[in-house]
């Protein structure tokens, strides 16, 4: 007969796979800190060298880091599936921006549909109040908040998706836009013409999901990412247009 014995569990594979499945749902995010050894015991209900021995579990595995004199982390490496010399190749070809755009596109098209369909009313709470904080920085002309919350928003959505490979190609994907690898999102948000329809675009994002409207939502977040690959290529193409005309400015003086 195929049966074998049943062995007890140690407490700390417990703890090991409580804290697995918060990094794997992308409820601990890389870089965050992990409440201390004491607190961590008191929470869970268990000792503190059982919370000691899953600890230096996740840490041998890489999963989680230490940081002298500051405590533990969930491991930064997990918020990148790109290897340092890509993310540099991705900063230097201009292709790589308009394909990121399109990456996006498809993926958020597809994480926005889920989360219409999928989502929690709790999920939807998050991208409403997240949607609402949104509304606020509009009205203080704040570009750095503008363009943090807009990150969040997206975010949010994904995370609504309910589907872990997509939440952590996509984090990925986030970390690499907030470190001004593909473009500055910053910059998007200091024209007011821009910064008007940019939040009417993540409106109708938001309006859509909680609607439970997959196909609206998919759409929505077409046209959005639509207008920013547009706005990608006007200033593209200011930047040239400015470059070659400071070359004929040049050769003018030259001729004096």
């Amino acid at each position: 007969m195929p049966f074998q014995k049943i062995q007890p569990e140690r407490i700390a594979d417990t703890v090991v796979r409580q804290i697995e499945q918060l990094i794997l749902r992308g409820i601990l995010r890389p870089g965050e800190r992990l409440p201390s050894e004491r607190d961590l015991s008191e929470r869970l209900g268990v000792s503190r060298p059982s919370i000691r021995e899953a600890i230096a579990d996740l840490v041998e595995r890489g999963l989680l880091a230490t940081r002298a004199g500051s405590g533990i982390y969930v491991a930064d490496v997990l918020g990148s599936a790109f290897s340092e010399p890509l993310i540099k190749l991705f900063s230097t070809h201009e292709e790589a921006l308009f394909d990121y755009i399109t990456f996006r596109r498809d993926l958020e098209g597809l994480a926005a549909e889920r989360a219409a369909k999928l989502g929690s009313d709790t999920d939807h709470k998050v991208i409403t109040t997240l949607f609402a904080k949104m509304e606020n920085a509009h009205t203080k002309r704040n570009p750095a908040e503008e363009a943090a919350l807009d990150a969040e928003f997206h975010m949010a959505i994904v995370e609504a998706s309910h589907n872990v490979f997509m939440l952590h190609m996509m984090r990925s994907m986030f970390e690499m836009l907030r470190a001004g690898v593909f473009y500055n999102r910053k910059v998007m948000f200091k024209v007011r013409t821009t910064r008007e329809a940019l939040l009417d675009q993540h409106r109708a994002i938001h309006d859509a999901i909680l609607s439970r409207d997959p196909a609206a939502a998919r759409k929505a977040v077409e046209d959005h990412l639509g207008f920013v690959e547009t706005c990608m290529h006007q200033d593209r193409k200011a930047r040239t247009n400015e470059e070659i005309a400071q070359l004929r400015f040049a050769q003018e003086m030259d001729r004096r």
